[in-house]
C-alpha cells in the first residue's frame, strides 16, 4: 500500500452537499476532489439551462458524462450523440468534444480521471450563494479569460 492509499478515508455526500460554484452559467457541485480520492478522480454534479459549451479538448484527463436529467446533444470526435437520462458518454483525453443542452434544465455527473479538474472550476467561477443555476445578475462569466485559464489546467478551447 502506498502513502496516498493509506491516507484515504471513506466519505459520503448527500444530495446538494459538496463545494458549490457558479461556473460559466451553471451550478457545479464538487462531489469528490483529487485530495479526497488520492488523485484518482474528480466527480462534479453540473446543473444548467439550455445552452452550449465550446468545442474543447482535455490534455490531462479523460471525461465521462452521466446524464441525470434533460436532453443533451454531445459532439465527441466530430460525432453527434443524442443523450437523455441514464446515458453515459466517454470522452478520452486528446479527443475534442462539446455539448449543447437542448432541453433543460439538465443535470449531469462529470467524472474526470485522474483528479484535478476541480482546480479549473475554482479558477473560472465564483462560490455559489445558493444551490441553483445562477442568473445573469448572480455571476457574469468572463468568457474572454476562459481560454487562458483553461490552458493553465490542461484544457484547450478549440471553438
Amino acid at each position: 500500500m502506498n502513502a496516498s492509499e493509506e491516507s484515504l478515508a471513506p466519505f459520503a455526500r448527500q444530495s446538494g452537499e459538496g463545494e458549490a460554484w457558479w461556473w460559466l452559467g451553471s451550478l457545479a457541485i464538487i462531489k469528490a476532489a483529487r485530495k479526497e480520492t488520492g488523485g484518482r478522480f474528480t466527480l462534479v454534479e453540473v446543473t444548467e439551462n439550455e445552452g452550449e459549451t465550446p468545442l474543447h479538448v482535455h490534455h490531462r484527463e479523460d471525461e465521462t458524462f452521466f446524464v441525470l436529467e434533460g436532453e443533451i446533444e454531445f459532439e465527441v470526435d466530430g460525432k453527434p450523440i443524442k443523450a437523455g437520462p441514464g446515458m453515459t458518454i466517454f470522452g478520452p483525453r486528446g479527443i475534442p468534444h462539446s455539448y449543447r443542452v437542448r432541453k433543460g434544465p439538465a443535470r449531469m455527473l462529470f467524472l474526470l480521471t485522474p483528479g484535478g479538474f476541480e482546480d479549473l472550476i475554482r479558477a473560472s467561477s465564483v462560490p455559489a450563494k445558493a444551490l441553483r443555476i445562477p442568473t445573469e445578475q448572480d455571476a457574469i462569466a468572463d468568457f474572454e479569460a476562459l481560454p487562458a485559464i483553461a490552458l493553465r489546467y490542461g484544457c484547450e478551447m478549440l471553438g
